[in-house]
């Protein structure tokens, strides 16, 4: 038996996979076992996988594209090991992240996962301190002190504080919820941590810096932008709260994601579809600017209603995370 499982999803990443795939291999813990589930790429992946000799390396690669969310199920679904994670093909962890957390499941058996704190990288594996301190204070992760969380579905559901990619889990507790949902494209991470926090899971937070998480421009598309928000929105609807604070908020978010996703299909030529669900958005919500604007662009032609918020996009002040990512395309 093996006592943790490791597990990358990758689909045509074979430029970043050596640098995840080495901290793994690079862990001063060594009882692990690492899952690479290869959504049938069509890059060089298979060809780099065979430079790695490793036997503590498994590799599962599709034939066909399954879909991000059963090929990271499929990963899960071969583990062995008692504990449990995944992170994606362009991250990676420290070299002590897995002895560190490890000690901590080892040494508070009611705790379920241990989430760490984390570096922002950028394209070229540099540490961006800024933007780790900026990410760091944006989720709150500054307000937690290291133990187990008082509060798991304040901390998953209304500060968003915690990653997957950053969490040891015991993998008994996601069997008990049955993993990631393979409907959730984009949003299986948050999704499963709401899960967990609803079935009573206990979550310990270690605030040192034992993962890094990597901005990069191939990130953020307009498409990207509809799956996510659609899958999000289908998460909103599915849950349901004890607390009536918390089901105000869910029914504000709610509204919230509806007027977001109004925006990016008006924006991507979906006119009639945005307008419906900005109305509906408007219900709850009232008039805002964002929603006055985008109702007036939705008379314009899709190309220049395109073009007009991409100017208004450029208008708006830019964040750490978008910072990072011109940065590169400053490089090339």
């Amino acid at each position: 038996m093996v006592l943790v499982s490791v597990c990358i999803p990758t689909y045509n990443r074979a430029h970043y996979l050596t640098y995840a795939v080495q901290s793994v291999l690079n862990q001063d813990f060594t009882d692990f076992e690492l899952i690479i589930c290869d959504d049938g790429s069509t890059d060089s992946t298979s060809e780099l996988i065979q430079k790695w000799t490793d036997p503590r390396l498994r590799y599962l690669r599709h034939p066909k594209n399954i879909g991000r969310s059963r090929n990271m199920r499929s990963g899960f679904e071969i583990a062995k090991g008692d504990y449990f994670i995944k992170f994606d093909d362009d991250d990676a962890l420290t070299s002590d992240f897995l002895r560190k957390t490890v000690s901590i499941l080892e040494k508070f058996p009611q705790v379920d996962f241990v989430c760490t704190n984390h570096w922002v990288i950028n394209a070229d594996n540099q540490r961006m301190l800024e933007a780790t301190q900026e990410n760091c204070i944006k989720w709150g992760k500054d307000q937690l002190e290291e133990g187990i969380i008082a509060d798991l579905l304040e901390e998953t559901f209304l500060k968003q504080s915690l990653q997957i990619g950053s969490t040891l889990f015991r993998r008994s507790c996601l069997q008990a919820v049955n993993f990631m949902r393979a409907d959730l494209t984009m949003c299986e991470d948050y999704d499963v941590l709401i899960r967990l926090a609803l079935q009573g899971a206990v979550g310990y937070f270690l605030p040192e810096y034992l993962m890094e998480y990597r901005f990069h421009t191939g990130q953020s598309s307009l498409a990207q932008s509809l799956v996510f928000l659609e899958a999000k929105l289908t998460c909103l609807e599915s849950y349901t709260f004890p607390l009536p604070y918390l089901e105000q908020h869910r029914l504000k978010k709610i509204a919230e994601t509806q007027e977001d996703l109004a925006l990016r299909l008006l924006e991507s030529g979906e006119t009639q579809e945005g307008r419906a669900l900005l109305k509906i958005s408007l219900a709850s919500l009232g008039w805002s600017k964002r929603s006055l604007l985008g109702l007036m662009l939705s008379y314009l032609s899709p190309q220049l209603r395109q073009q007009l918020f991409h100017c208004f996009r450029q208008l708006r002040p830019q964040d750490y995370s978008e910072k990072v990512r011109m940065m590169e395309r400053a490089e090339d």
